[in-house]
């Protein structure tokens, strides 16, 4: 069970390392057709935020759950 939780972990890891830097390329763009797309690449890090705001060692299996259909999105 730890394993698949640091499984989960490491690509929840690399997936908000990719998410941040897209919202900071899409922060950079003052194009008004970048909003959406940025305020969704926000939504998400909120998202995923919010799950793991107690820590990694508090993620029960429902969260896990929640976080394996967020890497989905």
């Amino acid at each position: 069970m730890i394993e698949r939780k640091d499984e989960l972990r490491n690509r929840v890891e690399a997936k908000k390392r990719e998410l941040e830097a897209r919202y900071l390329e899409l922060k950079a763009d003052a194009q008004e057709r970048t909003r959406d797309e940025r305020d969704r690449v926000k939504r998400k890090l909120d998202e995923l935020q919010e799950a793991v705001k107690d820590g990694w060692d508090r993620v029960s299996d429902n969260v896990a759950a929640k976080l394996n259909d967020w890497l989905k999105t």
